[in-house]
């Protein structure tokens, strides 16, 4: 198991007390005094409600402080003296003047910015032999196979705390039990920092351990999935030892050596992932296999089966609406795994089905291989427009939420396969055209409850993914409901 240490930063030292003290929920607050121009010790020691860790980062280890080395170090020594429970020093600065008896409390810390340095077991082991606190060791993962590095390096003995620093690296912060961290820092100083919150009531690090099974999320960029705050909520309120972590990559052959490493039970599949994973399954269901895609995959004795949730998922609320009977005419923008689904769904139907792109060769294979039609990408409005049209592209998708595949969507039913955010220009667009629509929310959380099941043979109430999406994405406010 794992605390949780918030860090906080400032430019004064007003501001930085400030943070201190909006810290909620955390054990430790790490507070940064680089950067703060009117450093006070003694202030930010007065008054603090739990242990603090005090920092002073040089810039030539990725901090701000760019003042003489002794006054530094005079600070951090200071610090000790006051009182302060941790005090961060960096392995590479000359410890000589920090007396001894204060050894126990020091955080021995390393960081480096450029990747993982090949010698990294060796720096660990040294950094234990000078240490008698904490060694904290702190790389950038260039890529998802990084972590695994990490975990090799500081292996199992000693108290440390290891981070992968970076998109790739969020793994070791979402289950700092797995590397055997003694807490996580939260909040936005450093790449990949997961808030406090988050920290504790998604990936609940207080409650994990090496013996929770890791179930996760492959695919890149991640960043906008609000399917870990889905599933860890379903394994909290089932009372599974469980956790869903974010995997980051494009690699299918890198992912396959990270989850065998890591002994994940269960992973849901994203873009760009669904086909190259889809040819790596022992088994599939017959969708699956017609599809050629895979949005989950499940581990067994045998190796990894696949299933494609997302015709499920997808067909779903467009049965609620009615929204597609036979022989009435859907477009579907986009030639990706998600097109591919949607497309193969709407064929079994009856539904009279029209694959465009940008890229009109993707379109084609697509179509081809569903055995559907192709449609010109859009320039203008749609001059007979169908029953239903379809959002298939990541267009419109945080951060970018502005944009609109195409400018007069214009159908019966418009439906989005974006989720975030719920409500995109794309279906606001198509509203005010008179069209009614479906936002792509629907869709991820008939998926994701379908995945669970086959994961875990427990059902998981829908009305509570939603509420988990939902908060996720800012719409039920920071206490859900």
């Amino acid at each position: 198991m794992a605390l949780v240490c918030e860090t906080v930063t400032a430019d004064s030292m007003a501001d930085l007390i400030a943070a201190r003290d909006a810290a909620h929920g955390a054990d430790l607050v790490e507070l940064r005094l680089d950067g703060v121009r009117d450093v006070d010790l003694a202030g930010a020691l007065a008054g603090r409600r739990c242990p603090v860790v005090v920092t002073c980062r040089p810039v030539w280890e990725g901090g701000r402080f760019d003042g003489a080395e002794e006054v530094r170090l005079r600070l951090l020594a200071d610090a000790c003296a006051r009182g302060a429970e941790y005090v961060d020093v960096e392995w590479r600065a000359d410890r000589r003047s920090l007396p001894a008896e204060y050894a126990s409390r020091l955080v021995l810390s390393h960081h480096d910015f450029r990747g993982v340095p090949d010698d990294l077991a060796d720096r660990v082991r040294a950094m234990r032999a000078e240490a008698t606190g904490l060694v904290k060791v702190a790389v950038t993962a260039r890529r998802l196979a990084d972590c695994v590095a990490l975990r090799r390096a500081v292996g199992d003995g000693g108290s440390h705390i290891a981070i992968a620093m970076g998109s790739a690296g969020r793994l070791t912060r979402a289950w700092p039990a797995w590397t055997g961290s003694r807490w996580m820092y939260s909040g936005a100083a450093a790449p990949g920092q997961i808030s406090t919150r988050d920290l504790v009531e998604v990936y609940r690090v207080r409650d994990t351990t090496l013996r929770t099974t890791p179930f996760g999320i492959v695919g890149s960029p991640l960043g906008h999935s609000a399917s870990p705050a889905m599933h860890n909520a379903a394994f909290a309120a089932l009372g599974l030892d469980s956790v869903y972590v974010p995997l980051e990559t494009a690699d299918a052959e890198e992912f396959l050596e990270v989850a065998a490493a890591i002994g994940l039970g269960g992973v849901s599949v994203t873009a760009p992932l669904k086909g190259a994973l889809a040819a790596r399954c022992v088994s599939t269901d017959s969708t699956t296999a017609s599809i050629g895609a895979v949005n989950t995959l499940k581990r067994s004795d045998a190796g990894w089966e696949g299933r494609n949730f997302d015709v499920a998922g997808f067909l779903a609320p467009i049965d609620r609406l009615a929204a597609a009977p036979s022989g009435s005419r859907a477009l579907i923008l986009g030639a990706g795994g998600a097109a591919r689904a949607a497309a193969w769904a709407l064929r079994q139907r009856g539904v009279e089905v029209a694959i465009a792109a940008r890229r009109a060769e993707a379109a084609c294979r697509v179509a081809e291989a569903v055995g559907v039609g192709v449609a010109p990408w859009p320039s203008g409005p749609l001059p007979t427009p169908p029953a239903l049209l379809v959002n298939a592209t990541p267009v419109g998708a945080w951060p970018a939420v502005g944009a609109s595949p195409i400018d007069a969507p214009v159908a019966g039913v418009a439906y989005d396969m974006v989720y975030n955010p719920i409500e995109t220009a794309f279906l606001t667009r198509a509203r005010a055209a008179g069209a009614r629509t479906i936002g792509g929310i629907d869709m991820l959380v008939e998926q994701a409850a379908r995945q669970f099941e086959w994961w875990t043979d427990r059902v998981v109430p829908r009305p509570m993914l939603d509420r988990a999406a939902r908060r996720f994405l800012g719409f039920l406010g920071a206490l859900g409901s």
